[in-house]
């Protein structure tokens, strides 16, 4: 299993796999499978059909974080702290303190960058490890208009890269990295020392990171740009499925084999 240390180490030496889970089944199928699994407010679009993340409450994260680490207890786990849970440094310390105290996650992560360095420094001397997340920040979607790609010309990068070494420096020991142009991911990934896992970040990240439903298949609303998908998920669903009614209208199923 990750730990803290194990996953900064791996900067510039070894590509780090995180990928999203809601739940103790699927958990347990990414379980020793990749470096670490978030527990993302992605759950709100893809499971719950929100038209965005923010509507996803501190609760529903905590009630999915403990699914996720009974399913995966070898592997390093992050909770999403939801929009609203983390806007003053009293809130987020509140928030983010339930996460350990009623879960067995190992770190939580923030969105925001320069600007929310002040909180991301508040969790981390209170012993709360933290991940950050800048560039594309899907709590930021409603104030500015939709989902921006960043990171488009010179003065944007630098921008990210000042975001970047502000929570860095604020004691956040890796990085989410969403939506950005190829260079700035990699101008950003070489200007810190901590980890940047990309999320349409390009290849120069020092990981990434795939919601789960969108990669195997199962979410079939839009395929961002980014999402490579190595299952078709909902087509074997909806076959096994219709082969199940199919047996049962017929009466094939249950047969001899399946009767006590």
């Amino acid at each position: 299993m990750q730990t803290i240390s194990s996953i900064k180490k791996c900067k510039n030496q070894e590509k780090l796999v995180m990928i999203t889970a809601y739940d103790a089944l699927f958990a347990a199928l990414f379980n020793n499978k990749v470096d670490m699994i978030l527990v993302g407010d992605s759950l709100n679009v893809s499971h719950n059909r929100a038209i965005d993340t923010l509507s996803a409450s501190m609760d529903m994260m905590i009630y999915h974080t403990k699914a996720v680490c009974k399913g995966a207890p070898e592997t390093f786990v992050v909770t999403d702290i939801p929009f609203g849970a983390y806007f003053d440094e009293k809130s987020a310390l509140k928030k983010c303190a339930r996460v350990y105290q009623e879960t067995n996650s190992n770190a939580v992560k923030i969105e925001g960058g320069r600007e929310r360095a002040h909180i991301v420094k508040a969790l981390t001397q209170n012993s709360i490890a933290v991940v950050g997340h800048i560039g594309l920040m899907p709590q930021f979607a409603r104030s500015e208009g939709g989902f921006k790609i960043k990171g488009k010309n010179e003065d944007g990068i630098q921008k990210l890269i000042d975001d970047a070494r502000a929570i860095e420096d604020a004691g956040a020991f890796c990085i989410v990295l969403e939506g950005v142009k190829e260079d700035a991911g990699k101008a950003i990934s070489e200007a810190v020392d901590v980890p940047i896992i990309g999320i349409g970040a390009g290849r120069y990240t020092d990981g990434q990171v795939l919601v789960w439903s969108d990669m195997l298949g199962f979410f079939e609303d839009f395929q961002p740009k980014f999402v490579k998908r190595y299952l078709n998920g909902a087509d074997l669903v909806r076959d096994a499925v219709k082969q199940y009614a199919k047996e049962v209208k017929e009466g094939l199923f249950p047969s001899s084999e399946f009767i006590y």
